[in-house]
């Protein structure tokens, strides 16, 4: 698996750790199966972004501090320039670019997401709270709720983010977009 998914294990290890908490009392505060916690801690498969803002939340920590191992610390504002923001590459297929990192007590998380061109099926996730998602360049067929919808450049959508969702690139191209998690 991936160095950074490694990592970010490591911080999910040490923060439990650190609220000397069980795999058993975290999975169950975090709404999840003991099983998954556990595989997720180990580093040994793929973390959901979901996952990463649900423990955020549920721990009371800042999502940054999780993804990228720094904690934020501007609260004014916090500028990220062109591809300059914490990144983490979860699987060949999907990059997360987060642009508010910096930043303190941030109401929403808000990143740069890239998609490769894969003919796996969708893999779908659901998290508290609300998602908007912005066309950047590419074409996406996002499965929400039972419903498949295509979104081309320029597009946007915001939806309930309890919803099973779940995206995939178009027509062979990378897709980018804007994702916003609130």
């Amino acid at each position: 698996m991936n160095t950074q998914i490694k990592q970010i294990a490591e911080r999910l290890r040490g923060l439990r750790d650190a609220l000397d908490l069980t795999i058993a009392q975290a999975a169950e505060q975090c709404g999840i199966p003991e099983t998954d916690y556990a595989c997720y801690e180990s580093g040994a498969n793929d973390i959901p972004m979901s996952f990463i803002c649900q423990v955020a939340q549920t721990f009371e920590v800042e999502t940054s501090a999780l993804f990228s191992g720094t904690d934020p610390h501007s609260q004014a504002y916090f500028i990220t320039r062109k591809g300059t923001g914490a990144s983490i590459e979860r699987t060949k297929a999907y990059k997360y670019q987060s642009l508010a990192h910096g930043f303190r007590n941030a109401k929403a998380e808000p990143y740069e997401v890239t998609v490769e061109p894969s003919d796996k099926p969708i893999h779908l996730n659901m998290h508290s709270g609300q998602e908007f998602n912005l066309i950047l360049e590419g074409s996406m067929q996002l499965h929400l709720g039972g419903n498949d919808i295509t979104l081309n450049e320029g597009d946007s959508i915001y939806f309930d983010a309890t919803k099973p969702h779940g995206m995939k690139a178009l027509g062979g191209n990378k897709l980018k977009i804007l994702a916003v998690i609130i």
